[in-house]
């Protein structure tokens, strides 16, 4: 029998994220799951190569997005039917799709729910996706929830 402890959805905020998030918070009331929510701030020399280029230190900077996302996680599931959900919030810093690994090592993740954004052709190739290298590297399965137009709804 499959049994679902803990379940991690990665956000990027994005109205692909919210999707994720809703299969997640469904996945985590049906199974009585641990509820994980986690956001990546990309590093900001990866951003900003030159570290002059913004006037503030990139320390500050990160700190600054850190902050951030950590308010923005705290408003979060704030979906109807979740208010008695175990929620954990975490913010890491680095690529995405290693932190998003890392963390589901650590934690002993069992499920990662997490939203795509469908790119396809030129822009696949240059911005590339983290769910496709979480798919392949993951220590434990995951759902890819694709555009909100394709949602899944029980037949009755």
């Amino acid at each position: 029998m499959i049994d679902l402890k803990k379940i991690l959805v990665p956000t990027d905020f994005s109205e692909f994220g919210q999707q994720a998030l809703l299969y997640g918070c469904e996945f985590a009331n049906r199974f009585g799951a641990e509820l994980h929510l986690l956001n990546v701030v990309q590093d900001a020399v990866a951003m900003f190569p030159e570290p002059n280029m913004m006037g503030t230190s990139m320390n500050d900077l990160v700190a600054d997005m850190q902050s951030l996302a950590q308010k923005q996680l705290e408003e979060m599931p704030g979906l109807p039917g979740t208010e008695n959900l175990k929620v954990v919030r975490e913010v890491c810093v680095g690529p995405a799709f290693l932190e998003i690994i890392r963390y589901a090592k650590k934690a002993e993740i069992d499920l990662i729910v997490i939203g795509t954004h469908g790119r396809t052709g030129l822009k696949h190739m240059l911005l590339g996706s983290v769910a496709e290298k979480v798919v392949r590297k993951a220590p434990c399965p995951v759902l890819t929830v694709s555009h909100p137009e394709r949602e899944f709804v029980m037949p009755t």
